[in-house]
């Protein structure tokens, strides 16, 4: 019986031949006597000998490791998991990663900093802008015939009618989001 969590590498090892009649037939490199080569012979086909014995090893090593775990109660996913959790720390403690999250949080603060700043200008206007009263600056004659503050009056007025008028009629073609004999809500609106 076969383990499923039978590794890679004895799949990887199986590709590599173990023949030693192969290597028998090949001829031998020029320079070497027929004692040497005997030799060299003798030599390849007991460390092609160790390898299958060691691949028989290995697979036999995995089988009892897959028991293991299953007896365990490990899952291919715990590991995949664990694996996971390593290379994450180990990229947290490369430099690469340091140096990055250091820019990053340089940029973060410099960004903090400028914002804050535009905080604190906009806020200054409109403190400026609060010193004074509302209805001072509207009684303000300058301020009433300015383009922009006709222009923002004319829009409001727009969207006052538009809102009020579709409530009141919906003829245009917007229809209340209240029911026909339900009331609409009564106009608290300042303008």
């Amino acid at each position: 019986m076969e383990s499923a969590g039978q590794g890679l590498l004895s799949d990887a090892m199986t590709d590599v031949p173990v023949d030693s009649a192969a290597s028998a037939r090949t001829p031998a490199p020029e320079g070497l006597t027929l004692a040497e080569e005997e030799e060299l012979r003798s030599e390849l086909a007991k460390v092609e000998e160790e390898i299958g014995t060691l691949r028989q090893v290995l697979a036999a090593k995995e089988r009892h490791c897959g028991e293991l775990k299953r007896k365990l109660g490990l899952t291919p996913l715990d590991g995949l998991k664990q694996n996971l959790s390593k290379s994450w720390h180990d990229v947290q403690v490369s430099n690469a990663y340091k140096k990055t999250q250091e820019t990053l949080s340089q940029a973060g603060q410099k960004t903090s900093a400028a914002l804050s700043n535009v905080g604190s200008v906009i806020s200054r206007k409109l403190g400026d802008m609060s010193s004074y009263s509302i209805r001072h600056s509207i009684s303000m004659p300058a301020m009433r015939n300015s383009a922009t503050f006709k222009s923002f009056e004319d829009r409001v007025g727009t969207i006052k009618s538009r809102v009020v008028g579709s409530r009141e009629n919906s003829t245009d073609g917007l229809h209340s989001p209240l029911g026909a004999g339900d009331k609409p809500p009564q106009d608290n609106a300042p303008f």
